[in-house]
């Protein structure tokens, strides 16, 4: 009796097992139909810009990259912005700078694209936009991004030429807004190249949803490319240009709200600013631009005026005045002994926080040098830093900075 219930219950287990095996293969099969069925109509694939899914038909493109960046800088991280800050106590740092998660692509349609960039080290939504870009002189843009407004801040962190953007950045910089704005490439023959662009913003900086007052910011910039090549927005001649490729930029801003500056953060004040109520400052700000990439060799700079009108107290105007040089070369090219993927470069920045007291000045020199392991994807860059603050009341202040930075793209 015992032997025929153990017959019995093998028998019922072999049923089960064999059962389970059929479903795990059908299943198996089923699995790879679903492959095979996925293949037909979707790639996958590591590009420039992280992993991307397409579908066959090119109708949806979705694009995942992140980016981290590791800084080692002593005595100090950040650039002096006043007197005292030449005086601060050391603080050799070592730190996760930026840590980025980047979406991109496009929807139904090659020429309607999306981006979004997410700072997941301090939490913020950085940038989120739709562009129709159908047509190469006429493009549309909605939602929040960096202005055009100067080179040096709408270069990526992750392909500048330096550590990190020049002293200068953080008076003149619109940084990231919220609005709408069109733009294009006007392709005439030979000097009749131009690129360019035109927004209305809230002009109140990242994050902001509204704006404090019916005035909006708006902006504008004109780029000649007059040899007739368009030069993208990056550092370093890593493309090698076998064609001199230049242009000049002018942009310009006015804009009315309580802030002085802006910056990842949003909206903020400039030092001797208080903060603002709603309005209360008018900001009209220009830049004139070039830059220039040559077989390895590049060129950028700015020039940058800022008047700050407080229009709650009898109109006082402040002209803030400022530039920057920078060049950076690849000396294979002359020298048979230099690395081919490490790049030498240089800057020069000034800044006057008031024009009219000519000896208020700020400086500063840097020299850089980048080793490209993966071209701006992966590459180790260090620099060495000399600032002066020049007061008409005060002894001259200077020091010294080391930074080195590996930024890396995944």
């Amino acid at each position: 009796m015992h032997l025929y219930k153990t017959n019995k219950t093998v028998s019922i287990l072999k049923v089960i097992l064999t059962s389970l095996m059929l479903l795990v293969g059908f299943n198996g099969m089923a699995q790879l139909e679903k492959e095979k069925d996925t293949a037909k109509i979707m790639t996958v694939r590591y590009g420039d810009k992280g992993f991307e899914l397409r579908t066959k038909d090119n109708k949806f493109l979705f694009q995942l990259h992140s980016r981290l960046q590791f800084r080692f800088s002593t005595p100090y991280d950040t650039d002096p912005l006043t007197y005292d800050d030449y005086s601060q106590d050391a603080k050799t740092t070592f730190k996760i700078n930026r840590a980025r998660l980047k979406i991109g692509g496009h929807a139904f349609e090659p020429w309607l694209k999306y981006y979004w960039e997410y700072e997941l080290s301090q939490s913020n939504l950085l940038d989120f936009r739709l562009m129709i870009e159908k047509w190469d002189f006429l493009s549309f843009k909605v939602g929040q991004w960096k202005t055009e407004f100067t080179r040096e801040r709408f270069i990526s962190s992750g392909e500048q030429q330096m550590v990190e953007r020049s002293l200068i950045n953080r008076p003149f910089t619109v940084d990231r807004q919220l609005g709408v704005e069109i733009y294009g490439h006007l392709k005439g023959a030979g000097i009749a190249d131009f690129n360019y662009w035109a927004a209305a913003l809230t002009g109140t900086g990242r994050g902001s949803t509204s704006n404090d007052d019916n005035h909006l910011m708006y902006f504008g910039r004109a780029q000649w490319n007059f040899l007739g090549r368009f030069l993208d927005f990056e550092g370093c001649d890593l493309e090698f240009h076998e064609k001199p490729t230049p242009i000049i930029a002018f942009s310009a801003i006015t804009n009315r709200s309580p802030y002085t500056r802006f910056s990842q953060a949003g909206g903020g004040s400039l030092d001797g600013f208080e903060d603002g109520l709603p309005g209360q400052y008018r900001v009209n700000q220009w830049n004139l631009e070039t830059a220039f990439m040559y077989r390895g060799f590049s060129w950028q700079s700015e020039w940058h005026t800022k008047e700050i009108i407080d229009k709650y107290n009898n109109n006082d105007l402040t002209v803030m005045k400022g530039y920057y040089i920078q060049a950076g070369y690849f000396f294979h090219n002359v020298f048979e002994w230099w690395p081919k993927h490490l790049e030498m470069a240089g800057r020069h920045a000034a800044y006057r926080p008031d024009n009219s007291i000519r000896e208020n000045r700020q400086d500063e020199s840097t020299l850089a040098f980048n080793w490209f392991f993966k071209g701006h994807k992966n590459k180790l860059t260090s620099e060495v830093s000399y600032f002066s603050f020049q007061d008409k009341t005060l002894p001259l202040q200077q020091g010294w900075r080391f930074r080195i930075q590996w930024d890396i793209s995944l």
